[in-house]
């Protein structure tokens, strides 16, 4: 599950997060416990912590005082968001730069984009 790319609690978070995003978590629904996640992953209990806080800290998780983690009502649509913006700036901007260097007008980057969405 782990790999050596990013830290441990980083690859945490991340999974977490998809699993909002697919809605294998859906809104409110309580998540593993710090200790379970260790347990279950057979990690460090501090490293599954840090990935926690992390989720908090990005308004990701919210906790309940003695009962939990659960996730923000507002997660998925604020991962969503963060998601959409980045592959604007990571993917096609840097993509539609390149097409200008080389001479690809935008409609036929459209398109393209549109016949590959029919097949």
């Amino acid at each position: 599950m782990f790999d050596d790319r990013s830290p441990i609690y980083l690859q945490i978070a991340e999974q977490i997060k998809n699993d909002i995003v697919t809605g294998a978590l859906a809104e409110d629904e309580q998540v593993m416990s710090t200790n379970q996640y260790a347990a279950f992953y057979r990690i460090n209990p501090a490293t599954a912590a840090k990935g926690f806080a992390q989720l908090v800290d990005d308004g990701v998780l919210y906790k309940k005082r003695g009962i939990g983690m659960f996730v923000a009502p507002n997660a998925r649509d604020l991962l969503r968001t963060g998601r959409r913006d980045s592959f604007f700036a990571d993917v096609v901007d840097p993509m539609i730069r390149e097409a200008k260097a080389i001479g690809i007008p935008l409609k036929d980057i459209l398109q393209h984009i549109r016949s590959y969405g029919e097949a």
